[in-house]
This record gives C-alpha cells, structure tokens and sequence, in this order.
C-alpha cells in the first residue's frame, strides 16, 4: 500500500510580512479564472510554487485590501511541506525565496516566522492600524507630483479644522455598533467593533514637491486602530472626517450618524478614495 508523497515529511507554517504597492492589482486576494484582474496573493502564490512543497502552498491572509488598496505591512500563514528528509525552510531563507521568485516589483516579503502548526494570521491578530493620507491645496490634479497621484487624496481646498476633526474623532473611539461606515457585502456577522485610537496629524512634507512648486499643497495623515474592521469602515470614517474639516458637518454630528446605523445617510455613504490608504501594520500578542 503508497503512503503517498507526503509519508515522512514534515509540515512547517509561516507567517509571513509583505507590503505592496495597490495600484496594479485587484486587491490582495487571489483572483481565480480567466479574468485581467489579478490579486498580489496570485503572485505570492506562484513565488511559492517554487519552493517544491509536497502540497500546493496556500496563503491565508490577515486582513483584506481592495482594489487600489497599499500595505506597508500586511500578513499570511501557509504551510510548507518538504519531501521526506528535508528540514523545513529556515524562516529567513523562506522570504529570501519568495522574495527571489517573486515577479511583480509592487510587492517584497519583509519576514517570516515559525508559528504553531494551528496558528491562524486573521484570528491571532490583536491590533490593525490603517494609515490614510490626505493632501490639501491641490487646485487642480497636475499641481500633485506624479509620485503622489496614487498615494493619497488630493483635496482642493488649503484649509482642514483639524480640531474640529479630533473633536469628531472622539465620538468614534470604544465600543459601537458601526452599520453606518459599513458598505454591503461585508461577510461580518457583527458590525460591533472597538476603535482603540483615532489620529489627525500633519504629514512630512512631500519629498516630491519641488521648491519652485505650489507651496499650498499640505500633507496629513489619519490613523485608526482597531483587533478589526468593517468593510469599507476606514474609508467611510475618513469620508465623513474631513467633511468635518471642510466645514460640511459638525463633529456633533459624526455622532449622530454614528447612533443612526444607517449605512445609506447622505454623508456616510460617501466612501474615501482607495489610493489613500494603507494597511500599516497588524499586531500579534505573541509575537
């Protein structure tokens, strides 16, 4: 009787860091088919069909992006397993390889770890913190350095109340029932969620801008942490904060849609633009 071709091997399981750049792909997950659109787990997937596993590697991802969606860190498990009498891959050498048969330039692995054989990337994450970035006084769209163009949210007018923001931040952080910044399609089966911090700052000034450009343009950054998020739910809370520092609601008011778990409102359903934001990093309590 075949024990097949996994008798006598060992299965190792990874977790991996990667980042990417979310322009070209049609966010991180796989796309199957015979569609144009790609995903960057279809490129991690075909790295790691290199490494020779007895199995087809498959990556389970912490957190979703959209389309257009950037991480400076992202994270997934998979599971290696080599033909009999081969040790597993030291975690360094395993994003070495990756990163080597890796085909796309928008995307590095930047670690991997060793983890229990049932340790799970979305489960075990304790904190996610996106990163969305705004650019104020930018008249028209070629006053915004090309570099920039898919990076952040460029806003006409030169002036947001950052105060006014922070004072709507405040009524968005703790425990609530979230059904307004929820877009549909969201597979939760709970849209209570946990704000732990809410962030409004000024960004560093843009190394693309040069000297002689239009010295309006200002750069800001929004930060929300959360164990995890609704669909959509970051960019819809940033939609209706800066309407707040536009002057078009109040920060009384982010409240009252707050309370409202109305998903379909005249501000909330606006939703902020993908190229903005950043998955910037998600935290694991034991590691």
């Amino acid at each position: 009787m075949s024990l097949g071709p996994a008798a006598g091997s060992v299965r190792a399981r990874y977790l991996v860091y990667f980042q990417y750049l979310g322009t070209d792909f049609n966010g991180v997950a796989a796309v199957r088919g015979a569609q144009r659109a790609v995903g960057v787990l279809n490129y991690l997937e075909e790295a790691a069909e290199r490494l020779n596993s007895v199995v087809p590697v498959k990556f389970t991802i912490s957190s979703r992006t959209d389309a257009g969606v950037h991480a400076l860190c992202n994270t997934a498990h998979l599971d290696i397993q080599r033909r009999s009498g081969r040790p597993p891959f030291p975690p360094e050498v395993l994003a070495q390889a990756l990163n080597t048969h890796l085909k796309h330039p928008a995307i590095r692995v930047l670690q991997a770890f060793r983890v229990p054989s049932d340790f799970h990337a979305r489960y075990a994450a304790t904190s996610r913190t996106y990163l969305y970035r705004l650019a104020t006084g930018c008249l028209q769209s070629e006053q915004l350095p090309v570099f920039e163009r898919s990076l952040c949210w460029a806003l006409r007018p030169d002036y947001l109340d950052v105060d006014a923001m922070r004072e709507a931040a405040q009524h968005l952080l703790g425990t609530h029932d979230f059904s307004a910044f929820q877009s549909a399609g969201s597979p939760a089966t709970s849209s209570v969620r946990t704000l732990h911090r809410v962030s409004v700052s000024l960004g560093p000034a843009s190394p693309y801008v040069l000297p002689q450009e239009s010295r309006r343009l200002r750069f800001w950054n929004l930060e929300f942490e959360s164990q995890s998020f609704l669909y959509r739910q970051v960019r819809r809370m940033t939609a209706v904060l800066v309407a707040v520092g536009l002057g078009v609601l109040l920060p009384a008011q982010v409240k009252m849609i707050l309370e409202s778990r109305d998903p379909l409102g005249k501000h909330q359903a606006h939703v902020a633009p993908a190229h903005g934001l950043f998955l910037k990093s998600v935290l694991y309590g034991s590691l």
